[in-house]
């Protein structure tokens, strides 16, 4: 019986259809037999000797003989056949007790002690019609919503633990470093202005990015609750964008890493968004794209491209490319390809749910391609105001 299937199958009858009797019906059933078939059993016991004696008895005076006999013996005869009649009725009630009532509860209680003892493949592979089918039909609805829930608590748990062990691992990294050059300044080794700029430039640089890992965990923990806070407004689309190349730049090229930036949209053209939270998705994903790089030519180009009704940003980079087995997954929280995982930058795996989370929120949709050894394009599209309507 498959997983799928087995919730569905105690309603019904294997082999063919079948009357389905609920259990107010079958304890009618039972009440009646116990008092009909001692009634019957009685009747059709005297009218057997009414029939014998009609048959048997040859005149009047054998008949009158037979009668003084029968009356003679007929309370003991009497109490034996009531006695019998009764056991008899006792034993049809009690194997139609058993059979609809007694056996499925045994089961259902056996059922019971494997969901309290946390087995939930447990599966009972049997058939009933009416309450019994239902109640046995609730069960199994019961025990793959408790089997599911069970998985997603250790699926999250352990995504849980690795976030942990991916998060202290990007934390240590920057405290490593910082508490190095540090060192190296208290120590005397940044000797000249040149060194001491180039220190102090390493320890900032860490510094933001511990910033943005703390800033990464506090918008995490308001993902699954909906508390991001939005503040929407109207937006200019060639202004803001502007102000964010000029913001990325001038980090990307203290990297020397080359940033090229187009907008073929009109210059009026405006969108509805919280520019604090659509600043933070250009961060993540030209962060993200930074720091798989992994080569001395590396560069960045943003696109701003008009789609009708709509605005679609292209953010594309000459990495080394994303596996199409990860492709459809980057975007799941705690996920990670497996050679970011082998890759001495880390890397929470939540920098990208955040960003789906904030574009979704948006109205609008993500998605990415790539092609191993030439680079990443992450694709994300926000409608834009309508200049003719004034609306969205």
């Amino acid at each position: 019986m498959s997983e799928k299937n087995s919730s569905r199958s105690y309603g019904k009858k294997r082999g063919g259809p079948c009357i389905v009797l609920s259990l107010r019906t079958k304890l009618i059933i039972a009440c009646v037999a116990m008092i009909t078939v001692p009634i019957l059993l009685t009747g059709l016991s005297f009218t057997g000797i009414r029939f014998y004696m009609m048959h048997t008895v040859g005149s009047p005076t054998e008949a009158i003989l037979v009668q003084q006999k029968i009356s003679q013996t007929f309370f003991f005869d009497m109490f034996i056949s009531i006695v019998l009649i009764l056991c008899l009725s006792v034993m049809v009630l009690k194997i139609l007790l058993q059979k609809w009532f007694v056996v499925p509860l045994d089961q259902m209680n056996e059922a019971m002690r494997n969901i309290a003892a946390g087995n939930f493949d447990y599966q009972m592979d049997v058939a009933y019609t009416g309450e019994m089918g239902t109640l046995f039909d609730n069960y199994e609805q019961m025990r793959m919503k408790l089997k599911e829930s069970t998985e997603e608590s250790i699926e999250s748990e352990r995504k849980n633990q690795e976030m942990i062990s991916n998060i202290t691992h990007d934390l240590k990294t920057p405290i490593t470093s910082i508490q190095g050059y540090v060192e190296g300044i208290m120590d005397g080794v940044a000797d000249t202005p040149e060194k001491m700029d180039k220190y102090i430039r390493t320890i900032y640089n860490k510094a933001n990015e511990l910033n943005r890992l703390i800033n990464e965990l506090g918008i995490y923990a308001k993902l699954d609750s909906n508390r991001i806070p939005y503040h929407f407004l109207r937006m200019n689309v060639h202004d803001f964008f502007q102000d964010c190349v000029e913001e990325v730049g001038l980090d990307l090229e203290s990297k020397n890493i080359k940033l090229d930036f187009s907008n073929l949209v009109d210059a009026d053209t405006q969108i509805i968004a919280d520019p604090e939270q659509l600043r933070r998705v250009i961060s993540n994903i030209i962060g993200n794209s930074v720091k798989y790089l992994e080569r001395d030519d590396g560069q960045i180009d943003i696109r701003i491209l008009d789609e009708i009704d709509s605005i679609r940003v292209e953010i594309e980079d000459n990495g080394k490319g994303i596996n199409q087995k990860d492709l459809g997954k980057i975007f799941e929280r705690f996920y990670r390809t497996d050679s970011s995982r082998n890759s001495g930058t880390g890397g929470s795996g939540i920098g990208l749910s955040i960003v789906k989370k904030i574009i979704e929120d948006h109205g609008g949709y993500i998605w990415a391609t790539s092609k191993e050894g030439e680079g990443t394009c992450m694709h994300f599209v926000i409608r834009k105001i309508l200049s003719a309507s004034g609306s969205e």
